[in-house]
């Protein structure tokens, strides 16, 4: 039976007569956890937790009540950013039935998030996926020429949201991966060699069971890896634009597909910039605990940058406290973050 309102449940709309709107709120008790695969425009596409997934290799992609579902945000979170790899809580229609609609009415806190900024000066982040696990940054050796100052964009932005990054260089057939190689292991982050004419092992080895964000920018073969890693790439993506009968995915927007044997890759449209505004020094250094402590010797506002009388972590090089190496890299990074030469 429902209980009686007293006079601070009740407010009365001026102009509008006597009708009482009560500050009771859903609880939503019957609420369904879901995995966000795809957005476009508004509409959000589901996987349903516990829910085989879409389109597997060797079957058809998923009809009515199937695993995915087509949702709009609602209640408390209709102005809740909410990307690719949310966890989110529905209700209403899951059955995921042409013309069915459901209501995201939750979002889980968030384990990592990759971001940006539209650029350096910019301070408002941009999620673009969220609770992935690792960050496969993909680089041509040759055509289009690697771009290292990019790479470093990456870098920063996985250690700052929290993803593991991971160095995929494409095109080997072409050029040598020695110089990037080099360049990069000091941070001894996973590397992986790929060539157009030899198999992904080593790559799907790293990338299994996990949430794994592709990212690069145009034509270093990023999507045609996403197609020898997902062999249904097309078929999976097709059946999420048959759920919210919306756009099509020419990788203008971030899509998560389930990989044979598990685990996830979601592809990411490419890149030309990856704006760092809203990035601390303080954060990034996170990724560095073999570097970090030396810094609160340093005086404020030390950037750490190289040429920095007073920074302490040059002292710390030449005491034998800390690696010249990763320091290299660590201020390589920084001066991505600020746009600074890193010199």
């Amino acid at each position: 039976m429902p209980r009686e309102l007293d006079e601070d449940d009740v407010r009365v709309r001026a102009g509008r007569g006597s009708r009482p709107r009560t500050r009771d709120r859903p609880d939503h008790a019957d609420a369904v956890a879901a995995t966000v695969v795809a957005v476009d425009r508004g509409r959000y596409t589901c996987h349903l937790v516990g829910a085989a997934p879409p389109g597997p290799a060797g079957e058809p992609a998923p009809e009515a009540g199937g695993a995915l579902v087509a949702a709009v945000r609602g209640g408390s979170v209709r102005r809740t950013s909410v990307v690719v790899g949310d966890e989110v809580a529905l209700v209403g229609d899951i059955s995921g039935r042409p013309g069915s609609l459901a209501r995201i009415v939750g979002r889980a806190e968030r384990r990592s998030v990759l971001r940006r900024t539209a650029d350096d000066t910019d301070p408002v982040e941009r999620p673009i996926v969220a609770n992935a696990d690792r960050l496969v940054i993909v680089c041509a050796l040759a055509d289009p020429p690697p771009r290292s100052g990019l790479i470093d964009r990456c870098l920063v932005a996985a250690y700052d949201g929290g993803l593991e990054p991971l160095l995929c260089l494409t095109k080997a057939d072409l050029a040598d991966d020695a110089p990037l190689r080099a360049l990069y292991a000091p941070l001894g982050l996973p590397m992986v060699t790929t060539r157009p004419d030899a198999g992904l092992s080593g790559l799907t080895v790293l990338m299994a069971a996990h949430v794994c964000v592709m990212f690069g920018h145009s034509g270093v073969g990023k999507s045609t890896l996403v197609n020898r890693l997902v062999p249904d790439a097309a078929r999976a993506i097709g059946a999420v634009n048959a759920v919210t009968g919306r756009g099509r995915h020419t990788s203008s927007a971030a899509i998560a597909l389930p990989m044979p044997g598990g685990g996830w890759v979601v592809d990411t449209p490419g890149v030309r910039s990856f704006g760092l505004g809203a990035v601390s020094t303080d954060r990034l250094l996170r990724a560095f605990p073999d570097l970090a402590p030396a810094t609160a010797a340093c005086p404020g506002g030390c950037t750490h940058l190289a040429g920095l009388a007073d920074c302490a972590l040059d002292e710390a090089v030449a005491d034998g406290r800390a690696d010249p190496a990763r320091l290299a890299s660590l201020r390589r990074l920084l001066a991505a973050r600020f746009g600074a030469d890193p010199s």
